[in-house]
């Protein structure tokens, strides 16, 4: 398992687990903060009926509390609303400068939160299936949802609706990068792209290139980019860039880009290497749209120099693209 999905939050699939293991259990979702809250809306915590709990929804500064309402929950079958304002003092022991106030939902699972749901969302999470978990906390009505809700899941910003009853929690597939090209550019955006959560491959059939000693750790895949790409597949979490200037290599996995769904697609090259791409791409049948879709001269123009520079300057168009902004 790579290091981002390790980081990827899996209390849904530690509750069903829990839960076919013969356990109680119960999920409990951030769902609500104010001020400096110690963990972002959406975070989650799972509690079996031993007090056994993993995840975190404060950092530590509220745990307690909740495991022991989350053990009521478990026997009563009911959903819990809980309210916790984190002081000064236990902010600054998790890291943080002020306290703030947390809304936190307790959903006992088979009760409240229904099994087949969860197996839904587990499954749903398993195929990189975006969708939304939709509570209305007043009613007590759930649903998971594979389209609306289009800001949030874009934004990645689980939280309540402005109806104030309803909270909606964004089940986004782990951010990929697909990086086609081991070179010294990708040896400094790999690692930063890791850091900012994405989980990178890198494919290159240059054994020279594609080495374990240049790329230490990493996923690196020597099929030819064609064929590896449609291995990986393109979805609309992943991120693909062209590093190599080659067009055999680079062509084939931009033309697969063009028809799938990635939500950023860029390529390494002057100007002048561009529209020659472009033209290879017009020859092979992509239209005006289709093209408009590269990102190329890569990367935001911010007077990169350097390769871990313009690895800057690619994540910061990346993500300007992923969260809707014009880059």
């Amino acid at each position: 398992m790579s290091q981002q999905n390790k980081r990827f939050e899996s209390a849904p699939e530690t509750a069903l687990d829990w839960y076919r293991a013969g356990r109680g259990v119960a999920l409990a979702t951030v769902v609500q903060t104010w001020g400096s809250a110690p963990r972002r809306t959406g975070s989650m915590l799972v509690i079996d009926d031993q007090g056994r709990f993993e995840g975190s929804v404060s950092g530590g500064c509220v745990e307690g509390a909740v495991v022991v309402e989350a053990l009521d929950a478990m026997n009563d079958g009911e959903h819990r609303l809980l309210e916790f304002g984190v002081s000064d003092e236990d902010a600054f022991a998790v890291g943080l400068a002020c306290g703030g106030t947390i809304k936190v939902l307790v959903e006992p699972v088979g009760s409240a939160l229904p099994i087949d749901l969860l197996e839904q969302l587990v499954a749903a999470r398993a195929g990189r299936q975006a969708l939304a978990y939709e509570v209305n906390l007043e009613l007590g009505v759930r649903r998971l949802l594979h389209d609306g809700h289009a800001d949030r899941m874009r934004m990645d910003r689980s939280g309540m609706e402005d109806d104030d009853e309803t909270f909606v929690a964004v089940h986004n597939p782990p951010l990929r990068l697909i990086c086609v090209g081991a070179v010294h550019i990708a040896q400094a955006l790999v690692p930063m792209a890791r850091i900012a959560g994405y989980d990178p491959v890198l494919i290159d059939p240059r054994e020279a290139f594609a080495s374990a000693d240049r790329f230490p750790g990493e996923v690196i895949v020597d099929d030819w980019p064609d064929e590896a790409v449609a291995k990986l597949g393109l979805d609309a979490r992943t991120a693909l860039v062209l590093l190599t200037h080659d067009p055999k290599l680079d062509d084939p996995a931009l033309q697969a880009a063009l028809t799938a769904e990635c939500f950023y697609i860029g390529a390494l090259g002057s100007k002048r290497t561009h529209a020659k791409r472009l033209d290879r791409m017009t020859a092979a049948g992509f239209d005006d749209d289709q093209i408009g879709r590269i990102h190329g001269p890569i990367g935001l123009d911010i007077g990169a120099a350097s390769p871990a520079e313009i690895a800057v300057s690619i994540l910061a168009e990346m993500t300007a693209v992923l969260r809707g902004k014009a880059a």
